[in-house]
């Protein structure tokens, strides 16, 4: 045995700390950014259920059953040929324009429409409309609040009938 074998080797007087590497964290990342995706989704769900509207019909398949007849329908509109254009004047006022599949003016006509705002509350208001001329056909009342509306509207004429959607822009 020899004299360094002797000397048993000096301990230091704190052990050396390990170096801790960043990945410890990432567990702790991974799920928040789960806890984030889920509350988010939750919030999206909450919304969604709240503002839904509900059903549009009772019966779904009582609607497929009497599909033919909404396709006659639709052909029969589209054999008609009618165009309709729809815009307001400086009032606030619908104002629709019937044209026939010649390009002429349709007078004589029964013009019905339902004004719906497409988002936020539900406002729906009636609006009848009387001839103006030239087919031009302008509502009775006007759209109170700026903004995007939807006109369901129907027009009757010559034993004809012809529905369409229009969206118009009050400022």
């Amino acid at each position: 045995m020899s004299f360094i074998d002797a000397i048993p080797p000096r301990q230091p007087d704190h052990a050396p700390t390990p170096t801790r590497s960043g990945w410890r964290w990432f567990p702790w990342a991974l799920a928040g950014a789960m806890a984030f995706v889920f509350a988010v989704n939750g919030g999206l769900v909450f919304s969604a259920l709240k503002t839904f509207p509900g059903q549009t019909e009772n019966d779904g398949f009582a609607m497929s059953n009497s599909y033919a007849q909404v396709l006659a329908a639709a052909e029969k509109q589209a054999a008609l040929g009618w165009t309709l254009a729809v815009g307001t004047d400086e009032s606030r006022r619908p104002v629709v324009r019937l044209v026939d599949a010649g390009g002429l003016p349709i007078a004589g006509a029964t013009v019905e429409a339902r004004a719906q705002r497409p988002v936020g509350p539900p406002q729906t208001t009636a609006l009848p409309f009387h001839e103006a001329g030239q087919g031009r056909y302008v509502a009775e009342t006007a759209l109170l609040d700026a903004g995007q509306w939807d006109l369901t509207i129907i027009a009757h004429a010559n034993g004809d009938s012809f529905g369409a959607t229009r969206r118009v822009v009050t400022r």
